[in-house]
Formats: C-alpha cells, sequence, structure tokens
C-alpha cells in the first residue's frame, strides 16, 4: 500500500478533518497512549503536552492506501502501522488510527505525537520518505500487488504520466546528460534480447528504432534522436550482437510519428482535462460570488434596520429634550426653546453622517471582498490562457511532425504513380 507521512500541527483541525461525513463510514479505530477517550481531545492533548517544548510540527500525520481494487484486512494496516512506526522510531508514542470508508475504497489514517513526556523532545524524523517507500515496497512485494512503476525504480518513469505542472517544468530545465546516460545504462543492463531492451527502454520513454547511418537509435518524448551506442557506452559490433532484428524496429521517421500521436493525444487530454478544471474553478468562484452577494445584501439589510432602530431612539430622546406646557413657554419667552432645537438639529445632522460614514465603511469592506474574488477570477483565466497557448504551440509541433510524415507518404505515391502511367519505351 502507498504510504504517505507529513509533519504538522493543527492538532482540533486535523481531527475535524479525519472526523469530516464526507466519508461514507469513519472509524475511530485506536487511540493508544492518551488519557481522552474521543479522537478531537487526544489531539488537543497532544497539542497542550507539546506546549512544553519548541516544536510546532508535534504530530506526524500517515495515510495508508492499499490498491483499490484489493480487500485489505485490518490486520494488515496495523502491521503496516506498526512497521511504519518502527522505521520512523515512533515506537510507543501516542497514537491514533482512524479509518475511512468512500466510494468502496477503504483506507487509514494514523497519527502519532512526536513529543516524548519524559524528556519533553520531539522524535527526529530523518528520511522518512525514503522510510515509508522501503515499508510500502516491502508490503507490495509481500501480498503480492501489483508494483507500482514509482516503487520499482524512481527513474522508471514514462514522460507520457505526466501532469500539466510536470510537462512544462520538464520543458524549462531541460533533461540532464547523466540521467540520460543511466537511463540507456540501466535498460541495457537488465535486458538480454532485442524484446526487453526495447520494453526497458519504453518505460524509461524512450523508443528504440533502427537508424540510417549509426545502426541503433532511440527517440525521447520531444523526438530528439540518441544513439543506441553511444549514450549505452557499447561498441556496435555488441550492440547488433544483441539486436539481431533491426527489421521489427521502426525506422526513425516511423518512431517519431508515433511518438507525435502519443505525446499528442496526451497533451489533447491534458489540455481537455485543463479546460474541465479551470471551468470548475469559474463555476466555483460564481458561485461563492453569489453567495458573498446574497451575504452582503443581508449585512446591508441589518445595518439599515439597525440604524432605523438607533434613528427612532435617538429622535425620541432629542424630541424629550423639548419640555411641554408652562415649562415650554417659559423656555420659548427665555429662548431656550431655540437654542435646544438648535442642538436638536445638530445632533440629527451628526447622526445622519455618522450613519452614512457607517454604512460607506460596510460598503468599502464589501467592495475589498469581491475586488479580491474579482482578482483570483482574473488570474485564473490569465493562467488558463498563457497555459492554453503553450498547449497548442506544443501540440502544433507534433501535428507538423505526423504532417510532414503524411506529405512525404503522398509524395512519394504520386511519384509510384508517375512512374507506373509512363508506359512502355523504346529503351525497353
Amino acid at each position: 500500500m502507498i504510504l504517505h507521512g507529513n509533519q504538522r500541527g493543527g492538532a482540533r483541525n486535523l481531527a475535524l478533518h479525519l472526523l469530516k461525513d464526507e466519508n461514507e463510514h469513519v472509524d475511530v479505530h485506536d487511540l493508544r497512549g492518551f488519557v481522552a477517550e474521543d479522537l478531537i481531545s487526544a489531539l488537543e492533548e497532544a497539542h497542550a503536552i507539546a506546549r512544553g517544548t519548541k516544536a510546532k510540527q508535534f504530530l506526524f500525520s500517515l495515510s495508508l492506501n492499499p490498491p483499490p481494487s484489493e480487500n485489505v484486512p485490518t490486520a494488515v494496516f496495523e502491521d503496516a502501522i506498526r512497521r511504519a512506526e518502527e522505521k520512523l522510531g515512533l515506537t510507543d508514542q501516542p497514537r491514533a488510527i482512524v479509518f475511512h470508508e468512500k466510494e468502496g475504497r477503504r483506507h487509514c489514517h494514523a497519527v502519532w505525537s512526536r513529543i516524548k513526556t519524559d524528556t519533553m523532545t520531539a522524535v527526529q524524523l530523518s528520511h522518512s520518505k525514503r522510510k515509508l517507500m522501503e515499508v510500502s515496497r516491502a508490503l507490495f512485494l509481500e501480498h503480492g500487488w501489483e508494483l507500482p512503476a514509482g516503487l520499482r525504480n524512481t527513474k522508471e518513469r514514462d514522460p507520457r504520466n505526466f501532469t500539466l505542472a510536470e510537462w512544462q517544468q520538464a520543458k524549462r530545465i531541460g533533461k540532464n546528460p547523466k540521467d540520460i546516460k543511466a537511463a540507456f545504462q540501466e535498460g541495457w543492463a537488465e535486458s538480454k534480447t532485442q524484446a526487453e531492451f526495447v520494453d526497458a527502454l519504453q518505460r524509461r520513454g524512450y523508443v528504440l528504432a533502427r537508424g540510417d547511418r549509426r545502426g541503433f537509435v532511440a527517440l525521447d518524448h520531444c523526438c530528439e534522436v540518441f544513439s543506441v551506442s553511444k549514450w549505452v557506452g557499447v561498441k556496435a559490433k555488441d550492440l547488433k550482437t544483441r539486436l539481431k532484428e533491426p527489421d521489427a524496429l521502426p525506422s526513425v521517421t516511423d518512431a517519431r510519428t508515433r511518438v507525435a500521436l502519443e505525446m499528442g493525444a496526451h497533451l489533447a487530454q491534458l489540455q481537455k482535462r485543463q479546460g474541465q478544471q479551470i471551468q470548475e474553478r469559474l463555476n466555483a468562484i460564481e458561485t461563492k460570488r453569489i453567495e458573498m452577494t446574497r451575504h452582503h445584501r443581508a449585512e446591508r439589510q441589518k445595518q439599515k434596520e439597525e440604524q432605523r432602530t438607533r434613528w427612532t431612539v435617538e429622535t425620541t430622546t432629542r424630541q424629550a429634550r423639548l419640555s411641554k406646557g408652562l415649562r415650554g413657554l417659559l423656555d420659548r419667552v427665555t429662548g431656550r426653546h431655540a437654542e435646544i432645537k438648535r442642538q436638536n438639529e445638530l445632533d440629527a445632522w451628526q447622526a445622519v453622517q455618522r450613519d452614512q460614514r457607517d454604512r460607506d465603511r460596510l460598503i468599502f469592506q464589501q467592495l475589498d471582498a469581491r475586488r479580491a474574488l474579482s482578482a483570483r477570477k482574473e488570474r485564473l483565466k490569465d493562467f488558463s490562457e498563457r497555459t492554453h497557448r503553450s498547449l497548442v504551440r506544443d501540440l502544433d509541433q507534433y501535428d507538423a511532425i505526423r504532417s510532414a510524415r503524411q506529405e512525404r507518404f503522398e509524395h512519394a505515391r504520386s511519384d509510384k504513380d508517375r512512374h507506373n502511367d509512363r508506359g512502355p519505351t523504346l529503351e525497353r
């Protein structure tokens, strides 16, 4: 099974994530070494202990994903967790195990506290990725599961199994000559026949072909031609001893056409997938915009009602300042009534200005939020356009290779037809 782990903090957030009801079933299988009896309290307990140290990432979270088609017993998961914690030095550390089931797939999460309570120090986790890969490889071999290419050899990765980001990165940084030579030499060393060598190169992203002058060549995913004898480091006669069937191999032109077809097809899929992903993200932004608009309207309506209520109370208070009856008549005679009235008008004007400032403040806050959302949308569109242009250029290059092949074929057929139409001559 694939093991992926990382150090982290955020105990409560992790616990809530593991308990999310988006899964069909969530089972807190085991809590070891905690006083608490529920997952949230257990991880918060680990956080409380970690506060006595300088450790920020006081947890180690591990996900265990078996092959999708396999029904893996709980005991196998427990064994994998035991091996992982022995490799990482987490034996006897407080630990939680949670099982998730979703859409017919069962996987597991294990979380350890890294803090040793006797020394109040964190367990040092060096080379955790390599150690987990060793455990993962052993589990695949022991249970007879098909070993993923990445676990067989990290260098054995077909460039046709790339993501959009990996494709763009490979174009930016180019290839390391040492890696190219290693791929050819490893493929040669592990093969005994021509068929095995063809397969070994193909797993590394190369197509073996017969060359015009160099005997045997290989093409990479960019249709670059490599001399096999040069990059493997063997003599031509030794090459011919093992590669005895050159006619079974495609020509350089045919191999280039094959690579162009395969890579063009994969890039077209990436282009389609990217368009779908971009549209999904744009839809999500639009949904958020609609929700934000609804929320903003509610905020403004609430503010409006609060201001209306406050205005009514303040108006009543101002009116109460004006005396009535005999005292009111006396205030008019002394001029106090006019003075209070002017003060009330000033207070009312100031209240109007205050309410307007409050409304403006809320409007500006909402505008900032909407601008941020619009900026996200524009950045996403810009990224989509730039990536689309890059993919179109790459697709055009592969299309040009295929078109050149078709033109050569049609030209050769036309020459043959003209030759056949000449008819008999006197020399014949």
